[in-house]
């Protein structure tokens, strides 16, 4: 594992995030890792599969015995938190060389639990309520969750995904997930075309809706949003939100043709102004499926018909059709400006 910088250079999308990571130096905190009878608890409380467990204690000795590997941690966890607090992110994180072995699968676990003490100390000095700070980084768990379901295996394959939590710019909300972030060029521009006064890069709130949570009922949705308005006001005040958006699949209006106006997609969909319709191609049709049946590399046949959702997904593909996704706004209730 000591030659670990040059596997990375050899990388297409490797090479240039280890530019990065050399040109931001050593990180000016300590870095630290769970010892081995301490880590249990801690993935615990980050909602990490049981399962799970036993590997990554095993694993740990691979990082305390491997400067190489200790490098790329410390430079990875420096990376993540150095403009904690801003929405200017960091380069996503890569998926890494498959010579890692199963480390390639769980390596951003560590990375995560060395970035664990200053993302809930950034969460203690902006007052965030632990309930909500536990919630949110639990997220690393559930997606370990979606990578078995969908691979039939441990680990997780979204690390770019959870750096969003720990850098302290996306937070759980009951049922939905609220991300800190600017109006986009197309969804701005389709808000000031609307003769609202937002533009891209005006601040915005980006809606998520996580896997494992149960129905997005409206009364469940109505609360989430009630919860940000106050949530945000009060610990992030310099920052003010008064418009979210949504690009997901659940945006996609052709769900109207299969799916009754009363489901809680059609409703969920409903609160949103259509800015624009991303391109329908096969990588869209894909995601849908991956969301909707935890599937990858299918064809749209062996796609099952259990739900009204899923068979709407699947006949719309064997239709010869596909899926091109949303993406939508909305005025939060009690934004003043417009």
């Amino acid at each position: 594992m000591e030659d670990i910088r040059e596997l990375l250079r050899a990388g297409v999308t490797t090479a240039s995030w280890l530019e990065h990571l050399e040109a931001i130096g050593p990180p000016d905190f300590e870095v630290a890792l769970p010892a081995a009878d301490d880590l249990p608890p801690v993935l615990l409380d980050l909602a990490v599969p049981h399962e799970e467990i036993d590997r990554l204690v095993a694993m740990l000795p691979l990082l305390n015995q491997s400067p190489g590997l200790w490098w790329l941690l410390e430079r990875c966890a420096h990376s993540l938190v150095r403009t904690m607090d801003t929405v200017d992110r960091p380069p996503w994180f890569p998926a890494l060389p498959e010579s890692l072995g199963v480390l390639q699968r769980y390596f951003f676990v560590y990375v995560f639990l060395a970035a664990l003490p200053t993302v809930r100390a950034f969460h203690r000095a902006r007052a965030i309520p632990d309930e909500v700070s536990r919630r949110t980084l639990a997220d690393l768990g559930r997606h370990m969750a979606v990578h078995r379901r969908n691979h039939g295996q441990g680990g997780f394959d979204n690390a770019f995904w959870l750096m969003l939590h720990f850098r302290g710019e996306i937070y759980e909300l009951g049922r939905l997930q609220f991300e800190r972030a600017r109006l986009g060029r197309r969804t701005g521009e389709a808000m000031a075309a609307a003769g609202l006064p937002y533009g891209p890069g005006d601040s915005a709130l980006s809606v998520h809706i996580p896997a494992f949570w149960g129905p997005m009922t409206p009364a469940a949705c109505d609360a989430s949003f009630a919860r940000a308005r106050v949530f945000f006001a009060r610990h992030f005040p310099e920052e003010p939100y008064e418009i979210a958006v949504c690009h997901s699949w659940l945006i996609d209006e052709q769900l109207a043709e299969y799916l009754p106006e009363e489901s809680n997609i059609i409703q969920f969909q409903r609160r949103f102004h259509l800015a624009y319709r991303p391109g329908a191609d096969e990588a869209s049709d894909a995601s849908i499926v991956r969301f909707v049946f935890g599937l990858t590399n299918v064809t749209p046949d062996v796609l099952p018909r259990r739900t009204t959702l899923e068979r709407a997904v699947g006949d719309h593909l064997r239709a010869g059709r596909h899926w091109h996704g949303g993406a939508g706004w909305l005025k939060l209730a009690g934004a003043e400006r417009g």
